[in-house]
């Protein structure tokens, strides 16, 4: 668990670490430093903030975005929010390095959520 992390909203650790892979829980798009906050509107403001709170995650533990390798994203409005997601998505990643991707549309999310974002990194 890393103590500035986002308040987890199930039993689970914010990261795991087996022989320098790191396994990232899919972040909600809390605040930390207010968990009970309202979540912000739309899907561009919901991505950036799970960004934020990843971000949080994997320097908790010495690693950045750089380190990511996999990300699953998971959206409750796949067809609205896709092409929006894919528009913001390039700019948290030095051009031409961007991780594997799957995305995936679900019918709910905890905390009435739009995006959840998990993550797989490589520690080098």
């Amino acid at each position: 668990m890393i103590a500035s992390g986002p308040r987890p909203v199930a039993p689970f650790s914010h990261a795991v670490e087996a022989d320098g892979w790191v396994f990232v829980t899919g972040q909600m798009p809390t605040d930390p430093a207010a968990p009970d906050a309202p979540l912000p509107e739309g899907i561009e403001a919901q991505t950036r903030r799970v960004i934020e709170n990843l971000k949080v995650v994997l320097g908790g533990i010495g690693l950045g975005l750089e380190h990511v390798t996999m990300a699953r994203i998971y959206l409750t409005a796949f067809e609205r929010d896709y092409a929006a997601l894919n528009a913001l998505w390039p700019t948290f990643f030095e051009a031409g390095k961007l991780p594997a991707r799957t995305t995936v549309g679900v019918t709910a999310l905890a905390v009435g959520a739009l995006v959840e974002i998990d993550l797989v990194a490589r520690r080098d």
